[in-house]
């Protein structure tokens, strides 16, 4: 019997996990999780799954239970004696902590990695790195999706006139620079400056984004506190408007408040990390058909280098 491609879900993604097997066409996975009195859960894969390629969709946002049940779910597909198991994971969660910025701390996107592969993992599949480099934290394949491939075709849409990009620190310069790349557009930085963490002291702009319509991008959306502030500049520096796209809606603490009441037109972000509220601002796109594109290309030992529309330049 040839092995088939079999996707279940953890708690937390399921919502994104079902159109992921939708856009694949197949159905999702049978997988219960049995909850204890105390707390404790224990994942049950409810059909076989000896010798088949087994993908197991679960973003790690908090709480930290996402991620037990991922390992926990690896563990079991290990030994009910899957082929080969994929963790999908949409946001890989705990990976700011990728180095020692400052002593006796942890590396907890080291940590993450060591986990996933002593749980019995063959590959990773995720979205936007925080840093790319975590990818060498990892001795087992990582396909690392890039959202520009969702992103591009709407900015495109929108058919924006004096277009400039703005990174909206020194560290996601890199990925800005990329996607300006492909609209042959310019790009500008803001340069923070932190007095502790979600919390930003000065930032300058370098850069003229005068009578410009800017696009700030960046992977991570948190507490909105540096996007508002950035916005804030650049409109004050002589921009005609100001749109931010952002990967993964974290959005925690005061985020929502701050996106009401900042001079956005609008917060773009992926379904990697489900919403807590509604805003007038914020427009969700799907990954699904990305997710679903790049199991099948895992699948059939195809390139997932070709989904990345930021590679193919325009003529």
């Amino acid at each position: 019997m040839q092995p088939s491609v079999k996707i279940f879900s953890g708690t937390g993604s399921n919502y994104l996990a079902e159109n992921i097997a939708k856009a694949f066409g197949k159905k999702i996975g049978k997988c219960s999780i049995q909850k204890f009195s105390d707390g404790e859960f224990q994942p049950v894969f409810n059909e076989s799954i000896r010798g088949d390629y087994v993908f197991l969709v679960q973003s790690t946002f908090a709480p930290s239970d996402n991620l037990m049940e991922l390992l926990m779910m690896i563990d079991a597909a290990r030994r009910a004696s899957a082929g080969y198991i994929t963790a999908v994971i949409p946001y890989y969660g705990f990976a700011r902590q990728d180095r020692k910025d400052k002593p006796r701390v942890s590396i907890a996107s080291k940590l993450v990695a060591n986990l996933l592969t002593t749980a019995g993992a063959n590959r990773v599949m995720t979205m936007d790195l925080h840093a790319p480099q975590i990818q060498g934290f990892f001795d087992i394949p990582v396909d690392h999706l890039d959202s520009s491939a969702i992103f591009i075709p709407y900015i495109e849409q929108l058919k924006i006139e004096n277009l400039i990009f703005a990174s909206p620190d020194v560290g996601s310069t890199n990925r800005v620079r990329e996607v300006a790349k492909y609209f042959e557009a310019d790009m500008v930085i803001c340069d923070k400056q932190r007095k502790r963490a979600n919390e930003v002291a000065a930032m300058t702009v370098i850069g003229d984004v005068s009578g410009r319509n800017v696009v700030l991008i960046d992977d991570i959306c948190d507490t909105a506190g540096t996007l508002s502030k950035s916005a804030a500049i650049l409109k004050d520096k002589g921009a005609l408007s100001v749109r931010a796209f952002c990967t993964h809606p974290v959005l925690s603490g005061k985020a929502y408040e701050n996106i009401e009441n900042s001079v956005l037109e609008e917060l773009v972000v992926c379904d990697t990390i489900p919403l807590k509220q509604q805003s007038s601002k914020i427009k969700v796109l799907p990954t699904a058909e990305l997710f679903a594109v790049a199991i099948r290309n895992t699948f059939e030992n195809k390139s997932i280098s070709s989904l990345f529309l930021h590679s193919q330049r325009k003529n």
